[in-house]
């Protein structure tokens, strides 16, 4: 089960934000409070500020000390650089992580409210084993033709670290989830019929969890008046409103991070589009079990027995949570 709590990443954000404003209230430059405190390197601080850095306690307690911190403010950014400093505590919750991994565990730890959209893959956290095993030992595959160096983690340990994120959806405190799925991520291109098969059943189970909202988007649904989404993102909400939304942008080999208003809401905007130019949760779930339905003809007994999907006003009286993963 993951942390329940933000991740040390966050929380380094959280701490260099708080710096940062305290800093500037009482008027000081970074160079001044460099050559006030003694530093070496003036990029200590700006890595702090901005929490590129695993943070030292004692170097927080300085830096407090000279901004005038007391009392219940000060405390808690102590807490905070404590929590800010344990990522291999952190690490330890989960049963198998990896780098690539990890980046998203880190955003997603702590989180209240999650959004997603994707124009051409089923996103992480609803992933099978074989759809994620597929995106990721293509993606290698592209990596070694290009001539990276070898991938540092097997593919089956990749596929592990993505499986032990969504235990994320299993907890009780769960976030609420969103996502769009393009119907393109679920066609016939992304994968052969058994692996489709699963990867659709799967999403009937989740639909089916109270904090989990899907809307598929048809191929042929104009967005907005003729808006084309240029790139796959998420958005990332957290209980405490000092802790900064998250946007996350994937553009298939490089994924970038921001935390800067005027980005958050451009796609804040996009993505109401998205759910709004999509099917309802309702009709989602109704298409989602027809589609699954029409694909176990095709798969036939190596769908390992199981017929079509149940139909959904029975699924709805079940208990909320997922029945097979």
């Amino acid at each position: 089960m993951p942390p329940a709590g933000p991740s040390p990443i966050m929380r380094r954000r959280r701490l260099g934000n708080e710096l940062r404003q305290l800093r500037e209230a009482v008027g000081l430059t970074g160079d001044q409070v460099i050559a006030r405190i003694g530093w070496a390197s003036a990029s200590k601080l700006s890595r702090l500020e901005n929490g590129r850095s695993r943070p030292d306690p004692d170097d927080v307690r300085v830096l407090l000390d000279l901004y005038g911190a007391e009392g219940e403010s000060r405390a808690e950014l102590l807490g905070i650089a404590q929590q800010a400093g344990d990522m291999r505590g952190w690490l330890k919750k989960y049963p198998v992580m990896t780098q690539q991994q990890r980046i998203f565990a880190e955003l997603e730890a702590g989180c209240t409210e999650i959004r997603e959209y994707n124009p051409v893959l089923v996103p992480g956290l609803l992933q099978t084993q074989g759809y994620a095993r597929l995106r990721i030992v293509s993606a290698q595959q592209v990596e070694s033709g290009a001539g990276a160096p070898e991938p540092g983690e097997a593919p089956e340990t990749e596929v592990a670290a993505r499986l032990a994120r969504q235990s994320l959806l299993d907890r009780t405190d769960a976030p609420h989830y969103t996502a769009v799925l393009e119907e393109a991520a679920l066609g016939r291109r992304a994968g052969p019929p058994d692996v489709l098969w699963e990867q659709l059943r799967q999403l009937c189970e989740l639909a089916m969890l109270p904090h989990v909202t899907l809307h598929v988007l048809p191929r042929d649904t104009p967005i907005g008046d003729w808006y084309l989404p240029p790139t796959a993102f998420s958005i990332y909400l957290f209980a405490d409103p000092l802790d900064p939304e998250t946007l996350a942008i994937e553009g298939g080999f490089t994924n970038a991070m921001s935390t800067e208003a005027k980005a958050l809401n451009r796609y804040k905007v996009v993505f109401e589009w998205l759910r709004s130019a999509a099917l309802s949760e309702s009709d989602t779930i109704t298409w989602l079990f027809e589609a699954s339905g029409r694909l176990a003809e095709t798969v036939g007994p190596s769908a390992g027995g199981h017929g079509p999907a149940t139909a959904p006003a029975q699924r709805r009286r079940q208990s909320g949570r997922l029945t097979e993963r």
